[in-house]
């Protein structure tokens, strides 16, 4: 039996607006509709799972980031490649630059900590809300869609002594940075690896078989027109040349901490930073780690 992709956008609707209620739990509605179809085909599964995999939920910006989101000069900026506008927040002025980039359903304004930090050290900070996030185009995203987006921003904005990104935004810098975005340093906060683990654990949640795993593995592969394993951190760890602090926590449930330790041995220049007790956003608002950042890009 194959179900329409109109179905199947229904239940990314129905099943989106419930996943706004709890923010980091994936409700147990989601995950019937994942089993339901998993009974009939697995093929629509994946493909239920592609679109959830692929649709960021939009979460209301918290009142702390309310004071770089208000006094950022802010744009909206066409990224050619991709047909769409992104929100882009400039936040103090300076000849010196720092990007930041959020991770998967984060704005431009969530590592506000990190930027406060660096705007009273002289820099200018810019970030971005990523397609499909915040106040972006699109209602569908990808890794590469972040890759084009850093770039563009190169283009119009930079040049950049310094980059941080957190989780996917982490592995979307070190994409852009072996795809020729010139930084003296960067910083990974809470960064995943591994795009065939990723697919993995997230149809693990789903409670699917790994055979959905597979199937979307090749949905993924198919949007993307090439093996999406090769955006994987590691992959682009390789060819990375400058150095890089890797930060990561070892209570993240999101992110296994083990995905730190994968990366920085493909790492001509990396060093590895863990942390307890701050999970996967926590350690964005951490003054020690904020510090250990700062301390990693002073030094020579």
């Amino acid at each position: 039996m194959v179900l329409s992709l109109q179905i199947l956008k229904y239940f990314i609707v129905m099943t989106q607006k419930i996943s706004q209620k709890k923010v980091f739990k994936i409700q147990k509605r989601i995950l019937y509709v994942a089993k339901f179809l998993e009974a009939i085909s697995p093929k629509a599964a994946a493909r239920f799972s592609f679109l959830l995999f692929t649709k960021p939920v939009k979460f209301k910006r918290p009142r702390r980031e309310g004071k770089m989101y208000h006094e950022s000069q802010k744009e909206m900026l066409a990224i050619p490649s991709l047909g769409k506008k992104v929100r882009v927040y400039e936040y103090g002025s300076s000849e010196e630059k720092i990007l930041l980039i959020h991770g998967w359903s984060g704005r431009g304004t969530q590592l506000f900590s990190i930027a406060e930090h660096f705007l009273k050290k002289g820099l200018m900070c810019i970030s971005f809300d990523g397609t499909a996030h915040g106040e972006s185009d699109g209602k569908m995203s990808n890794m590469t869609e972040f890759i084009k987006i850093i770039c563009e921003i190169n283009r119009q904005y930079g040049p950049f002594k310094y980059a941080v990104g957190h989780s996917l935004g982490g592995m979307a810098l070190l994409n852009a940075v072996k795809e020729g975005f010139s930084i003296e340093k960067a910083a990974l906060v809470s960064s995943g690896n591994s795009i065939k683990g990723i697919t993995k654990q997230f149809i693990s949640r789903l409670g699917l078989k790994n055979k959905v795993a597979v199937l979307l593995k090749k949905e993924l592969d198919k949007k993307l027109g090439d093996d999406s394993e090769k955006l994987s951190a590691y992959m682009a760890a390789k060819e990375v040349k400058i150095p890089v602090l890797v930060v990561h926590d070892r209570d993240d449930q999101d992110v296994k901490v083990a995905c730190a330790h994968d990366i920085v041995q493909y790492l001509s220049k990396g060093e590895v930073y863990i942390t307890e007790g701050l999970g996967h956003r926590r350690i964005l608002y951490d003054n020690k780690v904020i510090q250990k950042i700062d301390q990693f890009f002073s030094k020579d």
